[in-house]
């Protein structure tokens, strides 16, 4: 069976899509316009990308906000960083919501702003019974982090550390109950993890674009989704074809 929107059997398809927003800066910049305008151009690319995962059939899509490493950032730009999540809540969320998308946070909520937080969390709570497509918003989300956040909690739980398997560490982190991502995307032409999805990401296939973020649109998509159903995943394994060329 074929997927209607791509030249992709089903099961080529993954099924959870994560992806590196990068290059929103760099693509204000080769513009003459400020790095804001450049995240504020990210954002508007990020509804169509959204509506291609939900065409194309992906079940799970997560995306990198906002990193804990991203409050080094110049003052000016954290701020309207907060700006852009709080108004991109206020006039997307019901549009989300009716196209049966289920908005999920993983981070800390902690250091935002009383309002914000609450703001994200109605917004959870409003789609938590949609299911066309899972979105995991990483916002104050570092890999590290969150792998640092699950063993503290694990002791709290008193876990003796001979139970502790990938397993057992899987359900404590943010993304417990969601699966490791199939496929990441990384915009930009950087070839680095950036602390994202760090426990999550051991067997995910990656395509890396010199596009930027805002440049980044559904044919790219089509072609990275494309990319990853001609890849033979081996998990660390022998692939079926290498295996029978050997005994041959």
């Amino acid at each position: 069976m074929t997927n209607s929107s791509l030249n992709i059997p089903t099961d080529k398809l993954p099924r959870h899509v994560a992806m590196i927003m990068d290059g929103n800066g760099r693509w204000a910049l080769s513009r003459g316009l400020p790095r804001l305008a450049g995240h504020k151009a990210g954002t508007e690319n990020l509804r169509r990308v959204i509506r291609a995962t939900v065409e194309f059939g992906v079940k799970y899509l997560t995306i990198y906000a906002f990193s804990t490493e991203n409050w080094g950032r110049p003052p000016e730009e954290v701020k309207g960083l907060m700006y852009i999540l709080e108004d991109v809540i206020d006039r997307e969320l019901a549009e989300l919501n009716k196209e049966g998308v289920q908005l999920r946070h993983i981070g800390r909520l902690e250091r935002l702003a009383p309002t914000l937080q609450e703001k994200v969390l109605d917004a959870i709570d409003l789609t938590k019974n949609n299911d066309r497509l899972i979105l995991n918003v990483a916002f104050n989300y570092g890999g590290r982090d969150e792998i640092v956040n699950a063993i503290q909690n694990i002791m709290k739980d008193g876990i003796p550390p001979e139970d502790v398997t990938d397993e057992l560490v899987s359900r404590y982190l943010y993304t417990a109950g969601v699966p490791d991502p199939d496929l990441i995307i990384r915009t930009s032409g950087e070839l680095r993890i950036s602390n994202f999805l760090i426990w999550q990401a051991a067997y995910s296939e990656w395509y890396v674009t010199p596009t930027y973020w805002p440049d980044f649109d559904k044919e790219e998509y089509r072609r990275a989704l494309e990319t990853f159903a001609a890849r033979d995943r081996r998990y660390g394994k022998v692939s079926s074809k290498e295996y029978e060329a050997s005994n041959a």
